[in-house]
């Protein structure tokens, strides 16, 4: 009789915890991290936010502003949208006047602004889209369509799809021509970069022009790339799981743990988690304090874009609905997640009516949240120009009339600030 055997579900390494974490102090961490928690750092600025991040997510849909501009205001306060993009796109001074980006476009976590200086870590995805062949277009004539692109480049300079030729045959988004597949194969290999979104449009140029020579090379083999990815993202995060590291530059569980031990990441339990966790050295040494943020997130920030993480931390169910059937949605197209007092206490779907940010719909865990989102208003509605906030729709008409109210009175200016920085008790 052939014995019949299974496949035995892969267990993830349990390494012996050198510490225990509440729920409360991985919490803290995980903010502090993420610059949510302490005092920001406004002399290092936005750069200070990318590099402290690692990855700062892009997206086409635009509310009050796009994502990446999003996430510098949720840690700094309201610093001014252009300041944001020339933050991350202009350049530094260089060597024979050519000027040094300080960040560039690539594949992590989805498309993101990573600071220049990870340029050599993500050596490793681009071997692996070499050694594919494609992405999702093929090329009828790779070499040609190549080289003319690079031509142009090199006689031009920096240039974008449309000014490279265009970016569609004619058709459905998807349809691209062979200039756009070339130029995002070259973008995907490493020979051509992104160091600009002008008018949302990619810009490209060579990766010899615009990457700093120390650091455009593939020198570091796939172990080296990845062990010091899933180094970043444990300091990004505070604490994290296996999975949560995974998921922060879209590893593959597999990677992590052929590079765990070397990264120095310590392992720890942390209470009401079901699987194993590490943590930051530096985070574990200096206990989390500070004022806490009250601030509207974007749903592509990376305190919550991995969802599990977030209700494991928080206790918060949270998915982004603007691809979701109008019908369908529960909370509206962009539903921004509320942040005060350490936690996640609502909910809010904004738009711009001329200079009236309007909130379309919301709800509120309960009356504590209903001035912490009066507050998150008031500085959004002011970040964007807008000087007059419409509540329509709230799952609780009375905690709709408390807002309401709290509006009336923050709006006054001699109305005094309120301190909302204590941590928001449990209920």
């Amino acid at each position: 009789m052939t014995a019949v055997t299974q496949d035995v579900p892969r267990r993830e390494p349990a390494p012996r915890p050198v510490t225990t974490l509440s729920a409360g102090e991985a919490r803290r961490m995980a903010l502090r991290a993420q610059g949510l928690l302490g005092a920001p750092d406004r002399r290092a600025g936005v750069r200070g936010i990318l590099r402290r991040l690692g990855a700062v997510q892009l997206d086409t849909i635009s509310v009050l502003a796009r994502s990446h501009e999003l996430v510098p205001y949720a840690r700094l306060g309201a610093v001014g949208r252009t300041a944001v993009e020339t933050a991350y796109w202009s350049t530094a001074p260089g060597d024979g006047g050519a000027g040094r980006p300080h960040s560039f476009e690539y594949w992590s976590h989805a498309a993101c602004v990573l600071p220049i200086e990870e340029w050599p870590l993500f050596a490793f995805r681009r071997r692996a889209r070499r050694a594919k062949g494609h992405r999702w277009h093929v090329l009828k004539d790779s070499e040609r369509s190549c080289a003319a692109v690079l031509d142009r480049l090199r006689a031009e300079g920096p240039l974008t799809t449309s000014e490279l030729g265009g970016g569609r045959k004619g058709g459905e988004w998807w349809d691209w021509s062979e200039t756009k597949i070339a130029v995002e194969w070259l973008l995907d290999t490493g020979e051509v970069v992104c160091t600009e979104r002008r008018a949302w449009k990619r810009v490209y140029d060579l990766a010899e022009r615009a990457v700093p020579g120390p650091l455009l090379h593939d020198d570091l083999d796939d172990t080296a790339c990845i062990r010091r990815l899933v180094a970043q993202a444990g300091a990004a995060l505070g604490v994290a799981t296996r999975a949560d590291l995974a998921d922060y530059h879209r590893l593959k569980a597999e990677q992590v743990d052929a590079v765990i031990e070397d990264t120095g990441l310590v392992p720890v339990a942390v209470e009401g988690w079901a699987r194993p966790a590490w943590a930051d050295p530096a985070a574990l040494a200096a206990p989390p304090r500070g004022r806490h943020r009250t601030t509207l997130l974007s749903p592509f920030d990376s305190l919550i874009w991995d969802r599990p993480r977030t209700e494991r931390i928080f206790g918060f169910t949270h998915r982004l609905e603007a691809y979701v059937p109008k019908a369908k949605r529960i909370h509206g197209y962009f539903a921004m997640p509320l942040l005060a007092g350490g936690r996640l206490l609502g909910r809010v779907d904004p738009a711009r009516e001329g200079r009236t940010l309007v909130a379309r719909q919301l709800s509120l865990q309960g009356p504590r949240a209903v001035l912490p989102m009066a507050l998150a208003l008031r500085e959004a509605a002011s970040w964007v120009g807008c000087d007059d906030i419409r509540v329509e729709r709230c799952d609780d008409p009375r905690l709709a009339a408390a807002l309401r109210t709290e509006l009336t009175r923050t709006g006054d200016p001699h109305s005094g600030p309120d301190d909302t920085t204590e941590e928001a008790p449990t209920t």
